[in-house]
């Protein structure tokens, strides 16, 4: 079977390029290796997304992908592990099967970064999480440490102290670089405290379980801080090593695409936090998304010429 357009990943910027596909009368099928929504299935809260108001990120993740069932869009659920080019056909492989199609949209989005220190592999997701919304309320009322100072750890705090008896967020720079708002929430919250230019060097754990984070601060002065539960917030790392031979990544991995979404390669385009962008929110990866579909449609026409 020839696919018009094969979608890789089910979050914003893929659900929304597979809505405007189906509806442009395409063969479409978008692949997901884990859960549809995305990183936005993960977060607290979202203010910013028009017209939604306040809500949940996995209740408008919901949403998105209820849109894509209810019009029939195909989801295959299997991770891609290459996309090779025959001509102009593209292949999309998978440890199960290859789909050849004519045109890709890659929306694979990103994942965590890890801090990379001692005892970080032994409890994760034992002790150590990077979503607060999925293991938040594990830890209610219980003492909690969340490392980053942007808009993620910031937002995710301020959720994470309404359950836990203390907050202790550690941040390397010496402010945090969230939205003003989003700080004077968290900084009017009294069962929170901060530790400036300071990196996690080592977490303290007993029989596998975690008892502490011990941190250094600029003059090298180490402190450990009790915690029964870390939530890391720095930083994310684009999904692209499906694409690593097709030289379409800058050096840090994220897909470049011009404003069209199109990247060097004719008729593979990308959409959402994965590509090289200003910003990276809900809004602006749908936006990528219906713009990549439409130029996708585009191409799929002059390829039947």
């Amino acid at each position: 079977m020839l696919y018009d357009v094969l979608i890789i990943g089910t979050g914003p910027a893929g659900i929304t390029a597979g809505i405007y596909a189906k509806r442009a009368n395409l063969k479409v099928a978008m692949f997901e290796k884990d859960t549809p929504g995305g990183q936005l299935s993960k977060y607290n809260e979202i203010e910013n997304y028009t017209g939604a108001k306040k809500v949940a990120g996995y209740e408008l993740a919901t949403m998105m992908i209820d849109h894509a069932y209810q019009l029939d869009i195909e989801v295959i659920y299997d991770e891609v592990t290459k996309v090779e080019i025959d001509g102009q056909i593209k292949k999309v492989v998978t440890p199960s099967a290859t789909y050849e199609t004519k045109a890709v949209i890659i929306a694979s989005g990103n994942v965590p970064r890890r801090l990379g220190v001692e005892n970080e592999d032994a409890l994760a997701m034992n002790g150590i999480s990077w979503c607060a919304i999925c293991d938040g309320p594990l830890y209610k009322g219980r003492k909690l440490v969340v490392v980053g100072g942007g808009n993620s750890a910031v937002e995710e705090a301020a959720y994470l102290a309404t359950l836990a008896t203390h907050v202790t967020v550690v941040q390397n720079l010496d402010d945090l670089t969230a939205d003003p708002k989003a700080q004077d929430i968290l900084r009017s919250m009294p069962n929170v405290d901060f530790r400036y230019g300071s990196v996690v060097s080592k977490f303290e754990m007993e029989n596998n379980t975690l008892t502490g984070v011990t941190i250094q601060n600029k003059n090298g002065e180490k402190e450990t801080i009790s915690a029964e539960g870390v939530f890391e917030y720095v930083g994310l790392i684009p999904v692209t090593t499906f694409v690593k031979d097709l030289g379409i990544t800058n050096d840090w991995g994220y897909v470049i695409a011009n404003e069209k979404m199109e990247t060097k390669v004719p008729g593979i385009y990308a959409a959402g936090d994965v590509t090289v962008k200003q910003i990276r929110q809900v809004i602006t990866a749908a936006s990528d998304g219906a713009i990549a579909a439409q130029n996708a449609l585009k191409y799929i026409e002059s390829w039947k010429k």
